[in-house]
């Protein structure tokens, strides 16, 4: 018999960016990317999309460095977090209760195989919207208003590891995470691996690491409503200096519609579209890529970017 599916955490909350070019980088993304400042804290700035119902989904903190901070994943119920907090002990691999800051309640704290640092909580600051903000419609947190890319939700981020089958292991004991697709190089070596703790598709993935680097970070996604929105984000980024690495373009893996940017600080960020793709099989088979497959490109050809492989951040000195 196969294992009881686990839906103790709800899903993906918030990721926490470091950023040496602090002004810069919050320029971007409240003017050009389209998030909605919430609250600010010590040297860190709380950001969300305009249908993000918590406080915050984007954490940016003014640091030394660039990469991420932590991951936050909002836990089902009390009980539920505590449940996760007890697998996650036995695992030995808590790092402990932390009070929380302004978007959420105490949360607790663990390392992934590769020292990523990811926290879970319940307790949430659900965001109100000021009058100005408000929409017409009360199921929507906040109006859109159509600022820069004007993206609509946190939707996944994407982690570099030193060894994806440790993750592979690791994620569904931790947080009841389910594969959806995989990489399977030819040396048997995981390549790339997709999970997901809902009936989305994905909301974490990892890669390798081409470098001998550790904690590190690939990107961070927000989704928006249509490709359509996606290709007239190309010519915002165009019309501000904003460098585009790839895309316009969709995925082979996930069929995600796509475009990469870099923030001012090197941090890698998506704008994408994930169609109406839901995964509601509850015995899902992982998809499996073989590496013959995948050195075909993207969904349509297109090949895919070198830097998509080297590029993260922080830099690696390796």
């Amino acid at each position: 018999m196969s294992s009881e599916p686990c839906f103790d955490i709800a899903h993906l909350g918030h990721v926490e960016l470091f950023t040496n070019r602090p002004q810069e980088s919050l320029d971007f993304f409240v003017e050009i990317f389209g998030l909605t400042e919430s609250g600010r804290e010590g040297d860190s700035v709380y950001l969300r999309a305009w249908d993000d119902y918590e406080f915050h989904t984007l954490k940016l903190t003014a640091a030394k460095t660039t990469g991420v901070g932590h991951i936050g994943y909002r836990a089902s119920s009390e009980a539920a977090l505590l449940r996760r907090v007890a697998a996650i002990e036995a695992m030995g691999c808590g790092i402990g209760w932390s009070e929380g800051d302004l978007g959420h309640g105490q949360a607790y704290r663990f390392r992934d195989p590769d020292d990523h640092v990811f926290e879970i909580y319940f307790e949430t600051n659900k965001y109100v919207a000021p009058e100005k903000e408000r929409p017409a419609l009360k199921n929507q947190a906040q109006r859109n208003h159509g600022r820069g890319c004007a993206v609509r939700r946190l939707d996944h981020l994407n982690l570099l590891a030193q060894d994806v089958a440790k993750i592979r292991e690791f994620m569904p004991k931790a947080l009841g995470s389910r594969v959806t697709e995989q990489i399977v190089l030819d040396s048997g070596e995981v390549g790339g691996c997709w999970f997901t703790v809902n009936n989305k598709s994905y909301d974490i993935a990892y890669t390798r690491d081409h470098t001998p680097a550790r904690g590190r970070f690939h990107h961070v996604t927000y989704a928006v409503d249509q490709r359509e929105h996606i290709l007239e984000a190309a010519d915002l980024f165009l019309e501000n200096g904003v460098f585009i690495e790839t895309g316009p373009h969709k995925h082979a893996v996930q069929q995600t519609f796509f475009l990469y940017v870099y923030e001012p600080a090197g941090n890698r960020v998506e704008i994408a579209n994930a169609g109406a793709r839901l995964i509601l099989d509850p015995d899902w088979q992982a998809v499996t890529w073989t590496e013959e497959e995948r050195k075909k490109g993207q969904a349509w050809g297109l090949k895919t970017i070198e830097s998509f492989h080297t590029h993260g951040t922080p830099p690696s000195k390796g």
